[in-house]
């Protein structure tokens, strides 16, 4: 990512009619954005949705970012936003179920019958993304811009809008609930193969 200098200049550049260069923001953000919108918008026509209208939605803010706070921890705002409403607008039912795409209710009790099975066919990674998904909305958000976008707990504040007393709290309870699940479904060896 580009230094908070250069991203000034790059936002000047922006504003001053070089609009090609928001193309190096997108470049730059699109990974966080897509892992926060994918932790909260299961659909993945509907997560295509949800990022194009974040970036949108930067492009015709940019003028209000006043540099208080880092851009990604902005961006990062504005693509959680994003997600939420797009939650509350669209069919609350279709979203309770937080099961995996694809995934059927006879291939999850074949999973917990068989962890071997299961743990065969995926490697470690692929179960610990699972599990992650099958966390609570903000317990998921939270351990993904942690763990995987690497912000500290001031940034994931900024962007969930919790204190950073509830971020840790969360934090800390989403990684013993992806512990007791993993330790419930699978023995050591089934996660070190």
């Amino acid at each position: 990512m580009e230094t908070k200098l250069d991203e000034k200049a790059l936002i000047q550049q922006i504003l001053d009619g070089q609009v090609d260069e928001f193309q190096q923001i997108i470049v730059n953000y699109q990974k966080l954005v897509w892992h926060l919108v994918a932790k909260i918008v299961k659909s993945e026509s509907d997560r295509e949705d949800v990022c194009q209208d974040v970036f949108v939605k930067v492009y015709k803010n940019l003028r209000s970012f006043k540099f208080e706070s880092k851009l990604s921890t902005w961006i990062g705002r504005i693509a959680y936003n994003s997600s939420v409403n797009f939650i509350q607008k669209k069919k609350p039912e279709l979203y309770e179920d937080l099961a995996p795409e694809g995934v059927t209710l006879d291939s999850l009790a074949n999973n917990l019958q068989n962890p071997e099975n299961y743990a065969d066919e995926q490697n470690v990674s692929e179960i610990l993304k699972n599990e992650i998904m099958n966390l609570p909305i903000q317990y998921k958000t939270i351990v993904t811009l942690y763990h995987l976008d690497e912000m500290n707990y001031s940034e994931i504040a900024k962007i969930t809008k919790l204190p950073i007393g509830t971020v840790k709290s969360h934090l800390f309870r989403a990684r013993k609930l992806l512990k007791d699940r993993l330790e419930l479904k699978y023995t050591k060896e089934d996660l070190c193969q």
